[in-house]
């Protein structure tokens, strides 16, 4: 029968200068691959996020104007810094939206809603129109537009306003060469 001499010395408990280094690198690099698409996973929820609200208040100033029999309008600012857009009566120029997203209207326009976004946001709202007037008696609306959500990234989420005040969305694909692609959940533009 062998008898297995040891030292007090011999046995190691815990983990080497080596073994922790390793760990380290491993580590570094799984967090450079994960990283960007963790990133990119942010930036598709709060695209989508907006879009969905945007998409909810187009539909709100549309319903609110037959509900009230008045012309209501979607009015879209956009500066250096922000961008929002008002749900009011009267005409565009009524209202007006500074860099804080504080909202000015002359009387007797009403305001409903406001919406601001900083650059902090990350996010803007762009607008082919300057604003669209909801027709109070069929919920038509006046003129068509494209409302865009766009991160600084480029990625965006369009929503296609029509004369009968329906919306279509959609996500524009990266053009050859680009890097970014469509936001998961909308049809290619």
């Amino acid at each position: 029968m062998h008898k297995r001499l040891t030292s007090p010395g011999a046995a190691q408990s815990g983990v080497t200068l080596i073994e922790t280094s390793v760990v380290a690198a491993i580590a570094a690099v799984l967090m450079s691959v994960v990283s960007p698409s963790f990133d990119g996973l942010i930036e598709n929820r709060k695209l989508d996020g907006v879009a969905s609200n945007l998409q909810a208040d187009i539909q709100f100033v549309r319903q609110q104007a037959v509900l009230r029999h008045q012309p209501l309008r979607l009015s879209f600012y956009s500066g250096n810094e922000t961008s929002c857009y008002v749900a009011h009566t009267g005409n565009h120029g009524d209202c007006s939206c500074d860099a804080s997203g504080n909202v000015a209207c002359i009387a007797p326009v009403q305001h409903l809603k406001t919406v601001a976004f900083s650059s902090a946001d990350n996010v803007a709202v762009q607008a082919n129109v300057s604003s669209i007037l909801f027709d109070p008696l069929h919920g038509t609306s006046t003129p068509t537009g494209t409302l865009k959500v766009v991160a600084k990234s480029g990625r965006a989420v369009h929503h296609v306003v029509n004369v009968m005040g329906r919306i279509r969305s959609c996500s524009p694909q990266s053009k050859a060469g680009a890097a970014l692609a469509s936001v998961p959940g909308y049809r290619a533009c």
